[in-house]
């Protein structure tokens, strides 16, 4: 059987939001050009959401106009109404808008201030804008394994709303584990059902964990068939609007070895990898982060 290769999705935006101190525009542009230098599939760069609720965000549009994108790495931002979207497709740059869906009332009016179903609705305003301005919609399943808030969490429910959003004609499905709840079968699980049961889907994970059991959460991703995965550089992130204590992302340098070992990786450029690990070191300092 034939071993498709993983689209590797690199995630800066996830690591910045939630930092403390903002990072200067100008660091980031640096950074965000030699993350585009490594050979990433895409790199969720940044997010046209309100600057009140996300101040690190507030200078997408100008850290957008400072980038050298390369014609094999493409540009990803994060939107949460019509506004952000109508804002993102403007920029010819950008050639994905990710919207995050949750499974959970109470999370998804934390981050959109939206019910689940006014968000579903404004979805297919979205996925018809996108389509206008020739753009993909990547819809991530927020709190896609559990939630810790107490509202209604089953399988059923996960894939009720999976199908539900397939129907629009929305065809990159991300499942997010938005505070390190997956475990293992569960990831397997709900992964493997939404690759079975919509083949046409790019179904992916965007997985948060701390630095033990990550390759356990990863490995059941890809024995699913899960050829999207999302990571980002020390690990660092997590949404800032679930107010609760941030498990990090999987890390782009644990998940590169891991995946080479098992031939799933295109050739990466390990100079501009290199680089671009100082510079993460530099900017995501512990200290830099006080309040």
């Amino acid at each position: 059987m034939e071993q498709h290769l993983v689209r590797l999705i690199e995630c800066p935006r996830d690591a910045m939001q939630g930092w403390k101190t903002f990072i200067p525009t100008q660091s980031k542009i640096d950074y965000l050009n030699t993350l585009l230098q490594v050979g990433f599939d895409t790199i969720d760069f940044g997010s046209f959401v309100s600057p009140k609720a996300i101040p690190q965000m507030a200078d997408t549009s100008e850290v957008l106009a400072g980038l050298n994108k390369p014609g094999n790495t493409r540009l990803l931002a994060i939107i949460a109404n019509l506004r952000g979207a109508m804002d993102a497709c403007s920029f010819a740059a950008i050639d994905f808008l990710g919207f995050p869906f949750s499974v959970s009332e109470t999370f998804q009016h934390r981050n959109t201030n939206s019910s689940m179903a006014a968000s579903f609705d404004l979805l297919k305003e979205i996925q018809a804008l996108c389509k206008a301005s020739g753009k993909k919609l990547v819809v991530y399943i927020s709190m896609g394994f559990g939630n810790p808030y107490g509202d209604a969490y089953s399988e059923p429910i996960v894939r009720g709303w999976i199908g539900r959003i397939v129907e629009l004609g929305i065809d990159i499905i991300s499942l997010a584990d938005t505070v390190g709840l997956a475990t293992p079968p569960m990831v397997h699980s709900i992964t493997s059902f939404v690759i079975r049961s919509f083949p046409e889907v790019e179904t992916g994970v965007h997985l948060h964990a701390t630095a033990f059991g990550w390759q356990e959460k990863l490995q059941s991703a890809l024995d699913a068939g899960c050829r999207r995965i999302d990571g980002a550089l020390k690990g660092i992130g997590g949404c800032p609007m679930a107010n609760d204590e941030l498990v990090g992302n999987l890390d782009t340098e644990l998940i590169i070895p891991f995946l080479q070992q098992q031939h799933l990786l295109p050739r990466l450029n390990q100079q501009a990898l290199q680089e671009a690990s100082g510079m993460a070191a530099s900017i995501f300092q512990p200290h830099n982060n006080r309040l």
